[in-house]
């Protein structure tokens, strides 16, 4: 970026030069942005995406609650309307992409929950 006049003064009673800044963005923790949308990354445990969940995630004005419904899996898009970057049209959207984590660790209980699952995954729990 050039700032006119406003660099070092000149050689003698020369005016000052111009000004150059170098401008870079920092990323950003929660978001990356395409367009006017936002995407943010949601980490959710296994029975998060198998039987849904409220979870609050994080937009540019606060955090809002969003529903995820039953049956999510890794990947998945849920998009909330209005909460990316405003524009003269309006505002982008916020996408927030499901990232399904699974624990280190897991109790015996968990264990033999998912062996049954594993062995007949169709019946209700």
């Amino acid at each position: 970026m050039r700032v006119a006049g406003q660099g070092e003064p000149g050689v003698g009673k020369a005016p000052p030069g111009d000004l150059y800044l170098r401008v870079r963005f920092a990323k950003h923790p929660d978001f990356r942005v395409e367009g006017y949308d936002l995407y943010h990354d949601l980490d959710l445990a296994p029975w998060e995406g198998v039987l849904g969940a409220s979870i609050a995630v994080p937009t540019l004005e606060g955090k809002v609650n969003i529903k995820i419904p039953p049956g999510t899996s890794a990947g998945s898009k849920l998009r909330v309307r209005g909460r990316g970057l405003k524009s003269k049209d309006g505002a982008g959207d916020l996408i927030v992409m499901a990232r399904v984590q699974v624990p280190k660790s897991v109790s015996a209980t968990e264990k033999n929950c998912g062996k049954s699952w594993r062995a007949n995954p169709h019946s209700p729990a």
